[in-house]
């Protein structure tokens, strides 16, 4: 779905950048493509919850070692 802008009559080329910036932001198509941009293939269930145990382990460990005084 492109863009489409039109410069008013009389309007400067400044509020013109302006509004297209605006309608670009406003359409998502700059955080579409950022997130297309690299593709990346999903984990599987046994890959995903082993790092999930693992973060919430490196976790629990610095909230262990903040309680003792140890941060």
């Amino acid at each position: 779905m492109p863009i489409e802008v039109k410069r008013r009559e009389g309007e400067s080329l400044n509020a013109f950048l302006y509004r297209f910036n605006k309608k670009v932001q406003h359409s998502g198509l700059v955080k579409e493509r950022r997130k297309r941009q690299f593709f990346t293939r999903t984990k599987n269930r046994s890959k995903r919850r082993a790092a999930t145990l693992y973060r919430m382990a490196k976790q629990e460990g610095i909230a262990r070692a903040r309680k003792q005084g140890r941060s």
